[in-house]
């Protein structure tokens, strides 16, 4: 293994959650209002179909019900949750990731990433939590499940891989496919179709279709497969970050001094959790970690 690929992998599979918080630009500005189901879907179902389509290739045997598992975990039900929490609780995510991996994953946790779980959850409130925002009992239990529903999904993706011959952009058509069957009918009932699209929300929502679903899934599916499961979820605090750095840029949203702050304990967070592969080399001994294990896809065989 190269000594700079860990590096590379971190820095692409940052690009997914980076783009995951522009979301909240293009829904303001290029989408119907008070739509966020009807955005889900689109986001989720076009681009799982296109997949599908390209790689030809569907589920086998016990990967009909873990396809539609990770589906509803990565996709669906976070989707959902997370739309549905007016206010959710920043930064729970990668705890639960340290704690399931050290269950499902048998990894022993390590006080340096306890260190950056504390400081990326301190780094995230600093930037979302307002001194005028509050948190009501319906959002704080739809933040903890869509937190809970995101870090099974990465940690059963790690534990599980892929199929043997199965590409990482065939995997993701499955869970996007699968997310947005789940969303759709819930849409439906819920939301309804608007009685009027425009061209900017055409733009919009090929925005979140190709950009914010189709690649950005794709490189951060790959991630799980190449990097530690506490890794690739602490990296999910760009998009946090790069909500609020948009917003600056482009709605003239002021950036508080403790917003500055925020943001340079969530860098220093995501550079603690990643693996570093001059100690991994070193390390023959003390069992497996969240920070020294194997890159590859589980069950796959090949570093």
């Amino acid at each position: 293994m190269k000594g700079g690929r860990p590096a590379f992998d971190s820095a692409l599979t940052a690009l997914a959650p980076a783009v995951w918080g522009s979301t909240y630009l293009v829904t303001t500005e290029l989408l119907p209002a008070d739509r966020p189901l009807l955005a889900s879907t689109v986001r989720a179902l076009p681009a799982g179909l296109v997949l599908l389509a390209i790689g030809r290739v569907l589920p086998r045997g016990v990967w009909w019900w873990r396809a539609s598992a990770l589906g509803v975990l990565n996709i669906g039900a976070f989707f959902y949750l997370l739309f549905v929490a007016a206010y959710h609780l920043p930064g729970v995510q990668p705890m639960l990731v340290l704690l399931l991996g050290a269950l499902l994953l048998k990894e022993r946790i390590q006080r340096v990433q306890l260190a950056a779980c504390v400081l990326g959850v301190l780094g995230v409130a600093l930037l979302v939590l307002q001194p005028r925002a509050g948190l009501d009992s319906v959002g704080v239990l739809a933040g903890l499940a869509g937190a809970v529903s995101m870090a099974s999904g990465i940690v059963l993706t790690k534990r599980w891989g892929r199929p043997e011959g199965v590409g990482v952009l065939t995997f993701t058509g499955w869970q996007l496919t699968v997310g947005g069957l789940v969303l759709a009918p819930v849409m439906l009932v819920a939301e309804g179709l608007p009685g009027e699209i425009t061209g900017t929300n055409i733009t919009g929502f090929a925005y979140l279709s190709v950009i914010g679903a189709l690649f950005a899934y794709a490189i951060w599916f790959r991630g799980i497969g190449r990097l530690p499961a506490l890794a690739v979820s602490v990296l999910g605090f760009a998009s946090p970050l790069a909500a609020t750095l948009l917003g600056y840029a482009f709605l003239d949203q002021k950036l508080s001094v403790l917003q500055a702050a925020g943001a340079m304990a969530v860098v220093v967070a995501v550079v603690l959790a990643q693996p570093r592969p001059e100690r991994n080399a070193r390390a023959g001994t003390g069992g497996p970690s969240l920070m020294s294990r194997q890159h590859a896809p589980a069950g796959r065989g090949k570093p």
